[in-house]
C-alpha cells in the first residue's frame, strides 16, 4: 500500500476563526483519530446532514488553513488533524484578544473578572501555576 501526506506550516495558517461545522469536523477527527470523508459525513449526519462533496470541500479548506492533513491510501484520503485541541483553542484566544483588547492579556484577564467569568482568587490561582512551572 502507497501513502502520500501533505503538510501545511504554521505560517500558512490564517487567523479566522473556525465555523460551527469546521469545529465539528476537528471535533470527530480529536475524539475518533484519522477519518476518510465518508466516516466524518457520517459522524456529522444527526446534527448536519451534508452531502458528500460538501464535506470534501470543508476538509480541503481545513488542509488549505493547516488544520488537517491527509494521506491518500489507494483512493482513499485518510484525514488527520495536525494541531491538538489544545493548540487550536489557544489561537482562538490570541484572535478574541488581538480583536478585543487590542493584544492586551492584562486588559482581557481584568475583563474577564469584571465580567464576571473568572474570579480574582481563579486569576490568582492561575498566576502561581505558571510561576510555579518555571
Amino acid at each position: 500500500m502507497s501513502a502520500t501526506i501533505t503538510n501545511v506550516t504554521d505560517r500558512n495558517i490564517p487567523s479566522k476563526p473556525l465555523t460551527e461545522l469546521q469545529q465539528a469536523i476537528l471535533d470527530i477527527i480529536w475524539s475518533s483519530g484519522p477519518s476518510t470523508a465518508d466516516q466524518i459525513r457520517q459522524a456529522l449526519e444527526p446534527e448536519h446532514p451534508l452531502k458528500d462533496s460538501s464535506v470534501r470541500t470543508l476538509l480541503r479548506r481545513l488542509e488549505a488553513q493547516g488544520y488537517l492533513d491527509h494521506t491518500a491510501e489507494g483512493k482513499t484520503f485518510r484525514y488527520r488533524a495536525t494541531t491538538p485541541a489544545r493548540g487550536v483553542a489557544a489561537r482562538a484566544v490570541r484572535n478574541i484578544i488581538e480583536r478585543f483588547w487590542s493584544g492586551s492579556v492584562e486588559r482581557f484577564l481584568t475583563g474577564m473578572v469584571d465580567e464576571k467569568v473568572l474570579s480574582a482568587a481563579q486569576i490568582e490561582r492561575l498566576a502561581r501555576q505558571v510561576r510555579n512551572r518555571k
